[in-house]
């Protein structure tokens, strides 16, 4: 067999992080995990090529070359990921489809001709039982949901790290809690299901050995799921391993603010080389909490605890929402105050997105006020369900805000506050600089500081962490860039002008 992967492109997101990545000569965020670990899954005698389309174009040669196109997307990747379909249904190539995407919304997609849907441990093994058989079916339905004690290493060699800003691999899967308008414990349940230390161990190491030195994103909904394994048993061999290897990588990850109540976690992360934790604040509104079923963040100060974090060493992303029920248009000035005084930098909002499969879906779809299909891109305002606040002043509301918080003025003040906070331990970032690091500052220093809108405040943030706190000027540089891309985001998707705050 030929097999051909293909990962379809990401539109222009917060998470695409595209107007970053010219900055350090890199052509995407991430590489595509789940398409590389299917592959390692795959008859290691058969030929495999991956084609990632945020890196690559796919062409007519590449698709006639294999046997079978295989396609793994998430929802946001919706739209290309039919132009990679319709294009090998014309050219009458077979297509085998996989990933949340199609799990979700598989009856969407009669032009697949194979879909396996939920985990490919489950489902891929039946498929290449029957495909030995000549007798493979269209659809694929798990059973259960696999332990992750038998999932390989991701096929590496098929993708150019070079092209790449951060590697991932995953530990663990499902989320102890239930959002309402959160898909995961749908795609992977509500108990976290976790690698043991010696699989952690081992990704890490063909990482290592494949030459990776940099960020490493560890790419789990909620990686605190099960705090005792990880406190017990995985992050102190992560540490260990780090300590012999001297550091090689930094990791960023995804997590509840119950991190927040745990000194003694926060403390092995830290020292095992964790410095980023993306964390859903959603709301300062506790009914909106309430309302969406966020009742790990309900009965807290939450500015509190995100300056807790970051004074001991973690660096907080956290994602916002606008659009809940109980919403009222105070929300957007209310969110406003929140970011600027929490000093969260990396502030990605977004209006409710209604993503089928959810609770937030099923209810809505009750109420009648489902009025499309979600695209899964949390920065689009054609809205697809009905607001009780109203589409037009939930959409403009939005867009104000948005201007607001990607603003010069109002961003180099909130990366004032974060720097201001936050207490950097472990090893210095000036002894990890690469050669793309040293291109990033001048390049930063040409396009923000001497021909951007914000060059003032650049170096006035510039010449205050150099002289206030200079083991964070690579930090500063790289939350400047970042700031530059959620703000070119912003201007591309809802235009420079308009109102200012």
């Amino acid at each position: 067999m030929k097999i051909l992967l293909v990962y379809p492109k990401y539109p222009d997101t917060y998470w695409s992080f595209r107007h970053a990545m010219p900055f350090i000569d890199k052509k995407a965020a991430f590489p595509p995990l789940g398409l590389l670990t299917v592959a390692a899954m795959l008859p290691q005698s058969w030929e495999m090529r991956l084609i990632d389309l945020n890196v690559e174009p796919l062409s007519d040669a590449d698709l006639f070359w294999g046997d079978y196109v295989f396609v793994s997307a998430m929802t946001v990747q919706r739209e290309s990921a039919r132009q990679v379909l319709a294009r090998c249904r014309d050219r009458q190539v077979k297509t085998v489809a996989g990933g949340p995407l199609f799990s979700a919304c598989h009856d969407e997609f009669p032009e697949v001709n194979h879909l396996l849907l939920g985990e490919a441990e489950e489902t891929l093994p039946r498929f290449l039982a029957d495909l030995y058989k000549e007798a493979p079916q269209r659809l694929y339905r798990p059973e259960g949901r696999p332990d992750l004690s038998s999932t390989p290493i991701p096929k590496w060699s098929l993708i150019d790290m070079r092209h790449y800003a951060s590697m991932n691999i995953q530990y663990s899967r499902g989320c102890p809690f239930d959002c309402e308008f959160c898909d995961i414990t749908q795609l992977f349940g509500h108990k976290p299901r976790t690698k043991n230390p010696e699989q952690v161990i081992a990704e890490l190491e063909a990482l290592y050995a494949a030459g990776w030195r940099g960020g490493v994103f560890f790419v789990d909904d909620n990686f605190i799921g099960d705090k005792h394994k990880l406190k017990r048993e995985v992050l102190p061999t992560i540490l260990s391993w780090m300590k012999v290897h001297r550091y090689p990588f930094v990791f960023f990850t995804e997590a509840s603010i119950n991190l927040a109540d745990d000194p003694q976690l926060i403390e092995i992360m830290v020292a095992a080389g964790f410095q980023e934790v993306f964390i859903g604040i959603e709301s300062p509104e506790e009914d909106s909490l309430k309302e969406t079923g966020k009742f790990q963040n309900n009965n807290r100060d939450l500015v509190a605890s995100v300056h807790y974090l970051q004074r001991a060493g973690l660096q907080v992303q956290g994602g916002f929402i606008v659009g809940f029920d109980s919403d009222s248009p105070a929300i957007f000035e209310k969110q406003f105050r929140f970011i600027q005084e929490s000093g969260i930098v990396t502030a990605m909002v977004g209006i409710l997105m209604v993503l089928r499969g959810t609770k937030l879906h099923s209810r809505l779809c009750r109420e009648g006020r489902i009025i499309s299909t979600c695209s899964g891109n949390n920065t689009d305002t054609a809205l697809t369900y009905i607001p009780k606040m109203g589409q037009e002043v939930l959409v403009e509301g939005y867009q104000r805000l948005m201007r607001a918080i990607y603003s010069p003025e109002h961003f180099y003040a909130r990366l004032t506050t974060f720097l201001k906070q936050y207490r950097l331990l472990g090893p210095s970032p000036f002894s990890m600089l690469q050669r793309r690091d040293i291109r990033a500052f001048f390049r930063s220093v040409l396009f923000l500081g001497i021909l951007g809108k914000e060059r003032l405040h650049y170096w006035k943030i510039f010449l205050w962490t150099l002289v206030r706190k200079p083991r964070l000027l690579p930090l500063t540089i790289t939350l400047t860039i970042y700031g530059f891309h959620f703000r070119t985001v912003a201007e591309e998707i809802y235009g420079s002008h308009g109102r200012d705050r």
